[in-house]
């Protein structure tokens, strides 16, 4: 081991010479990168070696190549780099093999070679990389992609970009971002080609035999990738997204009518199809005189919008889903949102919207969260009827779910609606008990605010008896709380013995109850030390904190000292696991004074 690492170093000698001789390097950071790369080195002989000292090495060499770059910077320097950098750059590449050979499947590792032989300018090297990674790594079509960029950016190989691209589709022959950047690599190649002849032609040279391919300088490649694409994905929003790639680019309007008629004639039973199509239209062209002014501009924008909505109404006619009225209600919804001065283009976009909504709920396809939006544009508009009618319709559309159940009783409960105990007892019977926390919650909210003490006290009991350990505790430390506010200290006392052993239990109970009790006028130290035995018989064996405010407790002005070194003792025994630890180290700050 020792002969290898002493005849890696004398292999660096010639390199370390000619810094030193250049003046690149003093004679001592030689002796200091000696020192330095030999005990890498040594690392990197024995016979099990980690991943990290392979990575520390090549940091390392890459580290000094920095230097020497600013070093050469600095002193004007640029002779000799055969002699100094290639070797370094050299020998970092042969670390990186040698680390991607034990470590095949650490992809990160293979990009970082990638990305040092960017960086570094051995681009020759960077096809090799690839190369064997992909052989690894075949599964990962990101990897390909990556590769494929590679040769058509950095080597400027359109031609080998091409063949990565194809070797890529028999591993993934249905992966649509292979499709997207292959589609995207064959456009950018027509659009190199164009650029070439047009710059040749403007400099008048001759061509010779040399000829530009017109079918592949329009894009017919790229149109070949396509067919070969949508015979494989047959989804609209696949073809839109090859429709927008191809629109990027100025001279694929032959290839962009191909696809829209492609896609108005295969993939009308798509929802994305219609959206698509219906958008297109706010980009039609207005007059030039209307646009002049802001009332024009709104009245032209008016017409666009009618115009996409016309789409739509075929949509939703051609394909009456889900879906199609999703994306309907989006685009209204979307534009009403958008600011506007022409009050008449906003009441133009919320009538527009509110029928929209209405028409989706009576074919049974209006998708739950957007009644949140309905309600909340009835509601602006003081339209208290319609929103009341909502609500309810809403519930019974989606009667299991939680979310449209709190939505509704809360506008409900806004609008002051009668008999909002019975909507209750509705929505708790319908949604799943182990979701109605949210529901039980805004009951207790509104019973308070509401309803009489022996009715909202009735509303607690009913929560208590929940089967779902959620519910039940929330109850309790809620019935706490409003036995405090309207009863007073009695009350809550009364509450909490009534309580406390009706399992389950949570910590906020007790804790809440303990806030209670330091809150009176004259605190009673018993009750406050009753409530804390209560709460460690429960949680006692995992919470060191509840433990370290009993002690805090006891030295406050009305406890006694002495029980503290009980309750240490008490605490010692019933912790566990790491909370034992964490005991300790904070009651030693607390002895300290730290805490």
């Amino acid at each position: 081991m020792a002969e290898i690492v002493q005849q890696r170093i004398e292999d660096r000698i010639p390199e370390l010479e000619q810094l030193e001789r250049v003046g690149l390097f003093t004679k001592k950071e030689v002796k200091s990168i000696i020192k330095r790369v030999t005990a890498l080195e040594y690392k990197l002989t024995r016979l099990i070696v980690n991943k990290e000292d392979f990575i520390a090495y090549i940091q390392y060499e890459i580290n000094v190549l920095e230097l020497i770059k600013k070093r050469r910077a600095h002193i004007h320097y640029q002779f000799k780099r055969e002699e100094i950098e290639y070797p370094i750059i050299h020998r970092i590449n042969s670390t990186f093999r040698r680390a991607t050979n034990k470590w095949k499947d650490d992809v990160q590792l293979w990009l970082s070679h990638v990305a040092f032989c960017k960086k570094w300018a051995t681009k020759g090297q960077i096809s090799k990389v690839f190369s064997s990674m992909l052989a690894i790594h075949p599964d990962k079509p990101a990897l390909w992609i990556m590769a494929a960029k590679s040769e058509l950016e950095d080597r400027n190989s359109s031609e080998s970009a091409r063949h990565l691209f194809l070797r890529s589709l028999r591993f993934h022959p249905n992966n649509q971002k292979v499709y997207q950047e292959y589609f995207r690599m064959e456009l950018l190649h027509s659009e190199k080609l164009r650029k070439q002849q047009k710059d040749l032609e403007k400099a008048e040279m001759d061509l010779g035999e040399y000829e530009f391919s017109p079918e592949i300088l329009r894009g017919k490649l790229a149109e070949v990738v396509y067919r070969n694409a949508t015979g494989q994905i047959k989804e609209a929003a696949f073809v839109i997204s090859l429709l927008n790639i191809a629109a990027i680019f100025d001279f694929t309007k032959e290839l962009q009518d191909t696809i829209l008629q492609d896609l108005q004639t295969n993939y009308t039973e798509d929802s994305f199809t219609w959206d698509f199509m219906a958008k297109r239209e706010l980009e039609a062209p207005g007059a030039g005189e209307e646009l002049q002014t802001a009332k024009g501009r709104a009245s032209d924008i008016n017409r666009r919008e009618e115009r996409c909505c016309q789409v739509y109404e075929e949509g939703v006619k051609s394909l009456n889903s889900e879906s199609m009225w999703t994306c309907y209600v989006a685009f209204c919804l979307e534009r009403l949102k958008r600011k506007t001065n022409v009050q008449e283009l906003k009441e133009k976009r919320q009538e527009r919207l509110l029928g929209v909504l209405q028409r989706a709920h009576d074919s049974s396809l209006l998708k739950e969260n957007y009644y949140k939006n309905w309600l909340q544009i009835l509601l602006s508009s003081g339209d208290t009827e319609g929103a009341a009618s909502v609500a309810m319709t809403a519930t019974r559309r989606y009667s299991q779910s939680v979310s449209m159940w709190s939505l509704s009783l809360q506008t409900l409960i806004q609008l002051g609606s009668g008999d909002i105990g019975k909507h209750f007892q509705d929505a708790l019977t319908n949604v799943n008990p182990k979701e109605s926390l949210p529901l039980w919650q805004l009951q207790f909210q509104w019973s308070t605010d509401n309803q009489s003490p022996e009715e909202t006290e009735a509303v607690f009991k009913r929560g208590l008896l929940s089967a779902v350990a959620a519910v039940a505790m929330e109850t309790k430390e809620s019935y706490l709380d409003w036995s405090y506010s309207t009863g007073g200290y009695k009350k809550a006392r009364k509450t909490f013995t009534s309580l406390q052993e009706n399992r389950p239990l949570s910590k906020a109970f007790f804790t809440r109850m303990i806030q209670i009790e330091k809150e009176q006028e004259t605190p009673k130290m018993h009750n406050l030390r009753d409530c804390y035995e209560r709460v460690l018989q429960e949680f006692g064996t995992t919470d060191d904190d509840l433990w370290l405010q009993y002690i805090q407790e006891e030295l406050g002005p009305l406890g006694q000292p002495e029980n503290c070194g009980k309750i240490h003792w008490r605490a010692m025994k019933f912790l566990e696991g790491e909370s034992v630890e964490r005991f300790t180290s904070k009651y030693t700050l607390l002895q300290t004074g730290h805490l």
